[in-house]
């Protein structure tokens, strides 16, 4: 066999049959395959086709993965660059160019500054995780907690730190272009 994910379907095959304790006739009967052709595929000697695994996937009641194992995959880590500014930590979630962009931040404990509002293009969606963030956009001073979010856009002057001098975590979703962040909700049913 050429592909060495098709090498360990003739071994899966004849565990299924044991596992169910079938004969080889058993199986031909059930699948109308051919009791020897039924053994070679076991031994190996046989190529697997799709038209001789699909009466083998019925029978054993199984997903036709189950008879291949996949391919491996690369390294499913994510390989965060931080940086660090103003007494936090900012890590980017996302790698596009252009287009909402995804943040983590983490706000230092023990910094408390006094709030400098700021303006620059885009639009801004934040999530806090853990601690109370303290936002200040335009004339409001707000406190999130939480699992509470905010969305702005950020030509209103903003600024965001510690509401209290612990570490505050929280998401951020900016869109340079002015993309807001849609949340969409099923409507409700109608209840007669």
């Amino acid at each position: 066999m050429d592909d060495p994910a098709l090498t360990q379907v003739g071994p899966r095959l004849k565990a299924l049959r044991s596992e169910r304790d079938l004969t080889l006739a058993d199986v031909a009967e059930a699948t109308g395959i051919s009791a020897s052709t039924l053994s070679r595929l076991e031994s190996g000697s046989r190529k697997p086709t799709l038209e001789l695994l699909l009466p083998l996937a019925r029978t054993y009641q199984v997903a036709l993965d189950d008879f291949v194992e996949g391919a491996p995959t690369g390294d499913p880590r994510v390989h965060l660059k931080p940086v660090r500014a103003q007494g936090q930590t900012i890590l980017p979630l996302s790698r596009r160019a252009g287009g909402l962009q995804a943040f983590k931040h983490v706000i230092d404990a023990g910094r408390q500054r006094e709030p400098d509002p700021r303006t620059h293009e885009g639009y801004e969606w934040l999530y806090v995780l853990d601690g109370r963030l303290r936002l200040v956009l335009g004339d409001h001073d707000l406190v999130l907690g939480a699992g509470e979010a905010a969305e702005f856009d950020t030509r209103v002057p903003h600024w965001f730190g510690s509401a209290d001098g612990r570490s505050v975590e929280f998401l951020s979703l900016f869109g340079p272009q002015g993309e807001r962040a849609h949340l969409r909700a099923a409507p409700r049913r109608r209840t007669s």
